[in-house]
């Protein structure tokens, strides 16, 4: 059987919970917490521009996915705007683990919902060809924007 672009958007998703654990484990001041850091805002990048370029764009230009595109969308710019608030805190305090959980939290319920919903309402807009061609199109997207991201 073919890859959907579910498959392909279920390995991201796991990728993002496992970073999102390890970096709430992850002690202050340390190279690994910065690590986990970059590897999980740039993977939550890649995936977020991949997954609305051949996700939400062809669920929005149907009427029945409108709110559902709308609404993850939403989400990516929240997770976006707790990244970039991360990224201005020290990773030594308080206050930055606090906003690391928050992302967290975040993240994991935009997975569940989209894994719960999403998928579901789009599953009966696309068909099985569209599914396996957005697998492809999603792959290389995420591939070369993770390039891009780690050159920066």
């Amino acid at each position: 059987m073919p890859e959907t672009i579910y498959d392909a958007l279920r390995e991201s998703h796991e990728t993002q919970r496992s970073l999102c654990r390890r970096l709430l484990r992850s002690r202050p001041g340390t190279r690994e917490r910065l690590d986990l850091f970059t590897a999980l805002r740039i993977e939550l990048a890649a995936h977020a521009a991949a997954e609305e370029r051949f996700l939400y764009v062809p669920i929005l230009m149907d009427d029945r996915g409108l709110n559902s595109s709308r609404h993850a969308l939403h989400e990516h710019h929240q997770i976006d705007e707790l990244v970039e608030d991360l990224q201005s805190l020290d990773p030594r305090h308080a206050a930055w683990l606090e906003k690391a959980r928050e992302l967290s939290k975040k993240v994991h319920h935009h997975l569940r919902e989209e894994e719960k919903k999403f998928f579901q309402v789009s599953g009966r807009i696309l068909t099985a060809a569209k599914k396996t061609q957005l697998a492809r199109q999603y792959r290389r997207d995420h591939a070369r924007m993770r390039r891009e991201l780690e050159a920066q």
